[in-house]
């Protein structure tokens, strides 16, 4: 029987206050009449905060050790997507992306900030059928449908990792800091910062 993550169970009780907020960008998905338009302008925003997560956190020594990052980059997954809705290579390039993102300090503060990241996944499921079923002429789920039959494995993984760390280098505090501020950054990036910007990028 696999033993429930403690650092996860930590993780989802300390920042469950920032949960609805940041959760909110997909769910609004599911609560609305779904158009193509908010599709493209969820993805846009998406993309724009996980992109530079993703290379923030691959920079950080150690980490590969702890936790396999390949298997966990989608920001690729999003270009496809918006590749197949109209997007041209050169207008995906000028997307914006949130510039308060910085390299990670260390493996504790990553570990934070991919376990925000990769929350959301826990919602991709439910929104990609909800989707599909009102938007039957979009083909473009490759972000929505990357973690279908490995979710669960792949929450297990991050959960060892965090759990590894946590007990090794007693970085709990750490560890549940980062998830704080990243949660906080991606608020603010999808209440204030981007909004103004995908406005200027445009959604087809």
């Amino acid at each position: 029987m696999q033993i429930p993550s403690q650092m996860l169970a930590r993780l989802q009780l300390e920042t469950r206050a920032l949960h609805p907020e940041v959760d909110a960008l997909w769910v609004e998905l599911m609560s609305i009449e779904a158009t193509r338009e908010c599709y493209v302008s969820t993805l846009i925003t998406t993309y724009g905060f996980e992109a530079p997560i993703e290379a923030a956190v691959a920079m950080t020594p150690g980490v590969n050790h702890i936790l396999s990052l390949r298997p966990r980059a989608r920001s690729g997954f999003i270009v496809q997507d918006l590749l197949a809705l109209g997007h041209t290579p050169s207008r995906i390039a000028r997307l914006p992306q949130c510039w308060r993102v910085v390299p990670c300090r260390d493996v504790s503060e990553a570990l934070g900030w991919i376990y925000a990241v990769e929350r959301s996944t826990l919602l991709h499921q439910t929104v990609h059928h909800h989707l599909a079923a009102r938007l039957p002429s979009i083909r473009a789920w490759s972000y929505l449908s990357a973690y279908e039959g490995v979710a669960a494995l792949r929450w297990q993984e991050l959960g060892e990792a965090l759990d590894l760390v946590a007990l090794r280098s007693n970085t709990g505090d750490q560890i549940v800091a980062g998830a704080r501020s990243a949660f906080a950054m991606l608020r603010e990036w999808v209440e204030h910062d981007q909004a103004p910007l995908v406005a200027q990028a445009g959604a087809i």
